[in-house]
C-alpha cells in the first residue's frame, strides 16, 4: 500500500511564514487597520506607513522617532522634552516582548512572595489603593543604552540617539510598604518583578524580560508601584495598568504592566538579568575587545547626564542677539551640583542657573544666556557635575560590549550671521 504523502510543509517554511505573518499582525495593530494583501509583500520590502509610525502609537505624539516596531520602541528628540515634567505622550517607549491588550483594571491582581517572603500574596488594584498610604513623586527614567549609537566600535542593540529619557510625575504606593505588609525574611536581598507582556515568540512559557533590584534600592522612599503619570492613567505602551518606577537606575529595572514581584534570598537572575544584559566590563577595556560575562557587572546608579532642550539644534541667530538655552540635568543616585557650557569646543565653561531637585531623583533645569563674539559656525556642549565632584566627559566615555551608559555631553549647532 502507497503512503499518502503529507502535505504539511517543511519546518522552514512553516517557520518563516509564522514570523512574516507575525510580524505583518505586530504592524497591524499599531496603524490600526488591516494590511490588505499584506502575505504579497515582497521579501525585504517594509510597507510605507512605517515612515510614519509614530503617527499611529497609542498616545503617543507622531514626533517621536521610532527605532523598531517589534518590540515597539521610540525615542523622543531632545527638543521635544523641554517641559520641565515629561507628558505621557513624549515619554520614551522601551519594551522587550509585547503589550497586552484589552487590560481588564477591574481585574487586575499583583502578587508577592518568593523564596524570601514570609507569605504570598494576592493584591487586586483596587486593594492597593485602599490599603496603602498614595505618594507621588518627579522621576527620571532613562534606557541604560541611551545614547547607544555614538559608540564606535558599534554595540549591538536599538540605536538610541539621546531621547530615551524623560521625567514624568508618578502616582502610586512606595513598594516598601507592600513588601513589609508582605514581611520579609531575614536573607532577603534582591526583589524581581514580573509582567503581563508577551514574548516576542508568543509562547506563554518565556518571559519577555525580568529583572530586578536589590532590597537597599526597593525599600527607598521613592521606588514606587505605580499607575498614574502626570495624573492621568499611565501610558498602555509605558506600562498601563501598574509598574514599577525606580529613579536614577536603568529604566529596564522599572518593570511594566507589573503582575509579579518576588523577593529573593538572592540576586534575581530572571530574563535578561544575566549574561551580558545591562551590564558593563568590571574594569575598562580596549573598544571591540570581548568580555566574558563573569567579568561583567550589573548597572546600578546611572552617570550624571544633561540635555540642552531649547533652542533645536540648527538654529541661526544675528550677532546682535543673545541665545537662551536651557535644558535638564539628572545624576542617578546623586544631585547634580552644577551645570556648565561651553562654545568653544570644551577650552572653556561658564556656568548655568541650575534649580535644585523637587525630590531625590527628579531631574534638574539649567538655563543661561549667550552672547557670540563674531560671525560664525558653534557649537553649544553643556556639561554637569555631580555632587561627587563626577563631571561628564567631553568625548564618549569608555567603550563597553552592549553600548551602555553613554553620558559624552550634549552639543547643538548654531550659526550666526550680521
Amino acid at each position: 500500500m502507497k503512503s499518502i504523502p503529507s502535505k504539511k510543509k517543511p519546518f522552514g517554511v512553516n517557520r518563516r511564514r509564522f514570523l512574516r505573518d507575525t510580524a505583518l499582525s505586530s504592524m497591524a495593530v499599531i496603524l490600526g487597520t488591516d494590511i490588505v494583501f499584506g502575505h504579497n509583500l515582497p521579501k525585504g520590502m517594509s510597507i510605507l506607513g512605517l515612515e510614519d509610525i509614530s503617527a499611529s502609537l497609542p498616545g503617543k505624539d507622531g514626533r517621536l522617532s521610532i527605532l523598531n516596531d517589534r518590540p515597539i520602541n521610540a525615542e523622543t528628540p531632545p527638543y521635544l522634552l523641554d517641559d520641565k515634567i515629561t507628558p505621557g505622550e513624549l515619554f520614551f517607549v522601551r519594551n522587550n516582548g509585547v503589550a497586552p491588550v484589552d487590560v481588564d483594571v477591574n481585574n487586575w491582581t499583583l502578587t508577592i512572595g518568593g523564596e524570601s517572603a514570609k507569605k504570598e500574596m494576592v493584591f487586586t488594584l483596587a486593594e492597593l489603593k485602599s490599603k496603602f498610604k498614595h505618594y507621588t513623586y518627579q522621576l527620571t527614567l532613562e534606557c541604560g543604552g541611551n545614547g547607544r549609537k555614538e559608540f564606535n566600535p558599534p554595540a549591538k542593540g536599538n540605536q538610541w540617539g539621546l531621547g530615551a529619557v524623560g521625567c514624568s510625575e508618578w502616582t502610586g504606593v512606595r513598594l516598601k510598604d507592600v513588601l513589609e505588609s508582605v514581611g520579609l525574611k531575614s536573607n532577603a536581598v534582591y526583589i524581581g518583578y514580573y509582567g503581563a507582556d508577551t514574548h516576542l515568540s508568543g509562547n506563554a512559557d518565556k518571559d519577555a524580560i525580568s529583572r530586578g533590584v536589590p532590597i537597599d534600592k526597593a525599600m527607598e522612599d521613592e521606588s514606587l508601584i505605580a499607575w498614574a503619570m502626570n495624573g492621568e492613567d499611565i501610558p498602555v505602551l509605558n506600562g498601563h495598568p501598574l509598574r514599577l518606577v525606580f529613579g536614577g537606575w536603568p529604566a529596564s529595572c522599572s518593570g511594566k504592566w507589573l503582575s509579579k514581584i518576588v523577593i529573593r534570598n538572592k540576586v534575581h537572575d530572571g530574563v535578561k538579568m544575566t549574561g551580558q544584559a545591562y551590564r558593563i566590563p568590571c574594569d575598562t577595556v580596549g573598544p571591540g575587545e570581548k568580555v566574558a560575562d563573569e567579568d561583567m557587572c550589573i548597572i546600578e546608579s546611572m552617570p550624571v547626564k544633561s540635555l540642552i532642550t531649547f533652542p533645536k539644534t540648527g538654529g541661526v541667530i544675528s550677532l546682535k542677539d543673545q541665545l537662551p538655552i536651557r535644558g535638564h540635568a539628572w545624576a542617578g543616585d546623586q544631585i547634580v551640583s552644577k551645570v556648565e557650557y561651553s562654545i568653544d569646543f570644551g577650552a572653556t565653561w561658564k556656568s548655568c542657573e541650575m534649580s535644585k531637585p523637587v525630590n531625590r531623583h527628579a531631574w534638574q533645569h539649567f538655563n543661561a544666556t549667550i552672547s557670540f563674539p563674531k560671525v560664525g559656525y558653534y557649537e553649544v556642549w553643556a556639561k554637569a557635575t555631580d555632587d561627587q565632584e563626577v563631571s561628564q566627559p567631553m568625548i564618549l566615555p569608555g567603550w563597553n560590549p552592549k553600548g551602555y551608559l553613554n553620558n559624552a555631553c550634549h552639543r547643538i549647532a548654531i550659526k550666526v550671521n550680521k
